[in-house]
């Protein structure tokens, strides 16, 4: 197996026009959740992605799990709740560029995920776990399941890679949320921050010096996200290093974009690539994701990712 992913995924509800959702008279029914989405990303890219979840036994659950299985990702490790929701949020398209988040997850299905329910098995066989600050918000049990999940990985040999994607409309403090980001970013080998969770964490300074509060906790790679200006990287081997981002004309939704940028940035080094061109192919899928209404929808397959990164230029012969 490339790539694990641990979290939860909800029904999403999009409204079919822009403005106040008070004023939304019809929906249409997706499925977001940023460790699936980053498993969705790296199937359709051609790699083997295994999500880890929870879900109700309900029709969302039915549906979700038909969806993400239908898009090549394992989920033979998910479980079933009958006594809890799968978990609903809304977006708002209230104008161009404000886009907003309603979250119904409270004791969802995957807020009760258990270390007992993750077999050593699951993980053993995989080369990167990829985890998110999400899962460890969501109550003591999902803190619980991913600490098995970083020691099996680390028994194992696996990369484990951490996006902090912090939501604190989710976590009990902001006190709370900080300790735990800190730690899980201090037991990774790659993190992937953005700036403003970096300043949430360590104040206000320069992307560079974010990146060095990050080595100082002991991560050995920090691929720092910078939004339209690219990202940022560092490693042992490789010097602070900025990485362009790519143009994009009109943003029709920038959620799910750090997921594509993750998929993206695994679906690299996965191919071996230097870390750099890795960031730079991360670059190009959260750009890519931005054009698309929908938190997997926009997600490319490898051949419009290496047509978008050549600048649209088609050269095959129709």
């Amino acid at each position: 197996m490339d790539v694990v992913t641990i979290g939860e995924t909800m029904t999403l509800f999009t409204p079919n026009e822009e403005g106040l959702l008070r004023h939304a008279n019809s929906f249409s029914m997706k499925f977001g959740g940023a460790e699936s989405n980053v498993a969705i990303g790296l199937s359709r890219l051609g790699y083997r992605s295994r999500w880890i979840s929870r879900l109700g036994e309900d029709e969302f659950g039915d549906a979700m799990a038909s969806f993400i299985r239908g898009e090549g990702v394992d989920v033979s490790y998910v479980t079933r709740d009958s006594d809890a929701p799968t978990g609903v949020f809304f977006k708002e398209f209230r104008r161009l560029n404000d886009t907003r988040v309603y979250y119904y997850r409270k004791n969802s299905a995957a807020s009760k995920m258990t270390a007992e329910l993750l077999p050593e098995a699951a993980i053993q066989d995989a080369k990167y776990l990829h985890i998110t600050g999400i899962t460890p918000a969501l109550g003591e049990s999902c803190r619980l399941i991913l600490e098995k999940a970083i020691r099996i990985a680390k028994e194992n040999g696996t990369i484990i890679v951490f996006d902090p994607n912090i939501r604190l409309k989710i976590w009990t403090d902001e006190a709370e949320a900080r300790h735990f980001i800190i730690k899980y970013s201090s037991e990774s080998d790659i993190v992937l921050p953005g700036v403003a969770e970096a300043e949430f964490l360590f104040g206000s300074h320069t992307p560079e010096q974010f990146v060095d509060h990050f080595h100082e906790l002991g991560v050995e790679t920090v691929i720092m996200k910078l939004g339209k200006e690219g990202s940022l990287i560092s490693a042992p081997s490789v010097p602070k290093t900025r990485v362009p981002g790519f143009f994009v004309e009109r943003v029709v939704d920038p959620i799910g974009a750090g997921d594509a940028f993750a998929a993206g940035v695994l679906s690299g080094l996965l191919d071996g690539l230097p870390l750099e061109e890795a960031a730079r192919r991360g670059n190009a899928m959260g750009a890519m994701v931005t054009m698309v209404n929908g938190d997997a929808e926009g997600l490319p397959v490898r051949a419009d990712l290496a047509l978008f990164m050549n600048g649209g230029a088609d050269d095959v012969t129709r």
